[in-house]
């Protein structure tokens, strides 16, 4: 039976950006990807495909920018004093994570630094990227009612999909990249 809305989906995956080729994101041998359907945890295109699918189906799953994290824009690339950066050891194409102005969490990638001005880019890191994700349902079940109520499944709160747009506040902070499918916060 194919997947419903409020269900826990638990997937194992592999991302590639189908213009180069190159995988850019995995949980082959790591826990599996846990959300509950219907509630955005993953981008869009991934789960309307994957509610086609039952459980131990495996599929080869490609989306388009639009429906995963959108066109590369860029207006959204900023030149900011350096001096907000200040105690943070600037390195080009590292991730800062700070809170936008909605106090959602927003990642920006730093692009250049010099003494005096650091670019960043606000788009996500996969923005203007066509993905192709190879899948596996690994299980499929009903999810409780406080697991829809809450979105945290088994009493632990599963953040979904990554973050989006939005402005660096003056102390971001370093942090390893996330999951493209599992770590962040959706804007």
């Amino acid at each position: 039976m194919a997947i419903k809305e409020n269900e826990v989906v638990s997937i194992e995956y592999k991302v590639v950006d189908t213009a180069t080729n190159t995988e850019v994101d995995s949980n082959i041998g790591q826990p599996a990807l846990e959300f509950i359907t219907g509630k955005g945890m993953i981008i869009s295109g991934l789960e309307n495909k994957l509610m086609e699918l039952n459980k131990s189906d495996k599929a080869d799953i490609v989306v388009a920018p639009v429906d995963a994290y959108g066109e590369y824009n860029d207006d959204a690339v900023q030149t900011l004093a350096k001096e907000q950066f200040a105690g943070v050891d600037l390195v080009e194409g590292m991730t800062l994570y700070g809170t936008g102005d909605d106090g959602q969490t927003v990642q920006v990638l730093v692009k250049s630094f010099s003494d005096e001005e650091v670019t960043i880019d606000y788009n996500h890191p996969l923005a203007g990227k066509t993905l192709m994700f190879s899948v596996e349902v690994l299980d499929i079940r009903a999810a409780t009612e406080d697991e829809i109520a809450t979105g945290a499944i088994g009493g632990h709160e599963h953040s979904g999909g990554c973050c989006g747009g939005g402005h660096c506040d003056d102390e971001p902070e370093v942090v390893e990249n996330t999951s493209c499918c599992g770590g962040g916060h959706c804007s």
